[in-house]
């Protein structure tokens, strides 16, 4: 990391002041041992949600189709796409995000696809900044947010082509339609 990179830590909570290495969530980036988590600028998009809603994100990279891109990405001039389900949408209106930021010394990239970072030593942030409205930070961000009844068909499809994605608190989600 160099010290001009920026990176975060998204949470609905208002007053941590200070980090501590924990057991990853699942092994889904290949981390095993205790990390605190961060997300590049990059893609902080991704985390400005609340945090158990399951949502399916994407863009076009360097190994991306122009078919791919092209079907997914028509209609569109945002890079990004975060798509959640209709369901969530009054939560996401009505919760309060704190970004915090953290110097970037000890971050080393866990996924560079999905923008993850760890560190393994306990980190305290530099800045907190309250997101009170989730909808205008998305919209700031050159992203398209996407609001589908169900997350399945999209992430499958997704899933199966050539874009770079994160799929994030899938567990969340309405069922897999049978």
């Amino acid at each position: 990391m160099g010290s001009s990179d920026r990176i975060f830590h998204v949470s609905e909570e208002p007053d941590i002041r200070h980090f501590a290495p924990r057991p990853p969530p699942s092994l889904d980036a290949g981390v095993t041992d205790h990390v605190v988590w961060a997300i590049s600028e990059r893609l902080l998009h991704n985390y400005l949600l609340p945090r158990d809603c399951p949502r399916v994100t994407f863009y076009v990279q360097g190994s991306t189709t122009a078919e791919d891109a092209a079907h997914f990405m028509s209609g569109t001039t945002a890079r990004h796409v975060v798509a959640v389900e209709s369901a969530w949408l009054p939560r996401i209106q009505a919760t309060r995000l704190y970004r915090y930021e953290f110097p970037p010394e000890t971050f080393v990239p866990a996924d560079h696809g999905a923008g993850y970072l760890v560190s393994r030593k306990a980190v305290s942030p530099i800045e907190v900044v309250a997101i009170p409205e989730i909808l205008r930070a998305l919209a700031a961000r050159d992203v398209e947010l996407r609001i589908v009844p169900s997350l399945w068909k999209l992430r499958d499809a997704v899933y199966a082509s050539t874009l770079a994605f994160s799929f994030i608190r899938m567990r969340h989600a309405s069922p897999r339609p049978g």
